[in-house]
């Protein structure tokens, strides 16, 4: 028995369509879920979009379910919630989360599944992978109680980041941002907010979420003496430069990296991938969230916004692709 379903694909840089696929009947350790919602990370997806994933980094950036290969065609995305029509039966009728690309349905291993708590509404549950980035970096640099912390770009990552922060007993976080219209969803995650050249100093972590050397140039001088930049921004094929003088070895200063491919060294040793994706949703049952949901589309209109967000006609922190009617 086979059942149809419609995938979207890439299928060359900056030109998307809607594809037929074939569903094939899942096995005894196999579940067919039916997708309700996806999201589309705007930062990742549109440089796919656009067909800017460095050669050298093809491998590494592969979602856990793509078809094809970059730059096209391809059939990228991690951000699905759907319910469980077949297959296993313990999960039968579970809205579930799964790192899979847009998609109307698919048939995967039951464990590539995560069960969505009966608190998280389906729609905001997208948003597990990007709380899971966050979870994942505040692993890796965690703040202390009492930090001064600035999270730079207000996009989905570091609205996520700055949403776990704001959890933090005693400590003090700011939003920064050139978009002064972040400031609505920075009083909603219970933080503070200003412009770059308006941000504090003296910050014990700095977390750069911008894409943009500039901003990464920032964060490193609103550091204190021995302070962090924790890098989340991922450039593609992009140089970035930056000035290593002044402050930087003087004070101490440090760039790190973070990356959600890897569970954070401080916790690999007692944490699994499910386990931090789990702690993402427990931690999405919080409304403030829905502030990182800044519009709706049918996943028929799917090629059209990826092109609206690559060209920034279409500004957006996390976009919403519905499936009614599929």
């Amino acid at each position: 028995m086979t059942r149809e379903a419609r995938a979207f694909w890439l299928r060359a840089p900056g030109e998307g369509e809607i594809r037929p696929v074939s569903l094939p009947t899942p096995g005894p350790d196999e579940v067919l879920v039916r997708t309700l919602h996806t999201g589309v990370s705007r930062g990742t997806e549109t440089l796919v979009f656009t067909g800017r994933v460095p050669a050298d980094q093809h491998a590494t950036m592969r979602a856990p379910f793509q078809e094809g290969d970059f730059p096209a065609p391809v059939k990228y995305g991690y951000l699905n919630v759907g319910v469980v029509e077949a297959g296993r039966a313990d999960l039968l009728g579970r809205t579930v989360f799964c790192l899979y690309p847009h998609q109307s349905a698919y048939v995967v291993p039951a464990d590539a599944v995560v069960c969505v708590p009966d608190g998280v509404p389906a729609a905001r549950a997208v948003l597990a992978g990007t709380v899971e980035t966050a979870v994942n970096a505040l692993w890796d640099a965690p703040p202390l109680v009492g930090d001064r912390v600035t999270v730079i770009g207000a996009g989905m990552v570091g609205c996520g980041v700055a949403a776990l922060l704001a959890r933090f007993p005693g400590v003090r976080v700011q939003l920064v941002d050139t978009d002064a219209g972040r400031a609505d969803v920075a009083a909603v995650l219970g933080v503070d907010f200003a412009h770059p050249a308006d941000a504090a100093t003296g910050r014990d972590l700095v977390v750069h979420a911008s894409a943009s050397a500039d901003g990464l140039q920032r964060g490193l001088e609103l550091l204190a003496p021995e302070g962090t930049v924790l890098e989340l921004s991922w450039y593609g094929d992009r140089p970035v430069t930056l000035h290593l003088g002044g402050a930087f070895h003087s004070g101490r200063l440090t760039v790190r990296s973070s990356q959600v491919g890897m569970v954070a060294p401080a916790r690999r040793a007692s944490r699994r991938y499910a386990d931090r994706l789990a702690v993402a949703l427990d931690l999405l049952a919080d409304p403030a969230f829905d502030a990182l949901i800044t519009g709706t589309s049918a996943f028929a209109d799917l090629p059209e916004v990826l092109a609206d967000l690559s060209a920034g006609r279409l500004p957006a922190l996390c976009h919403l692709i519905s499936y009614d009617g599929e």
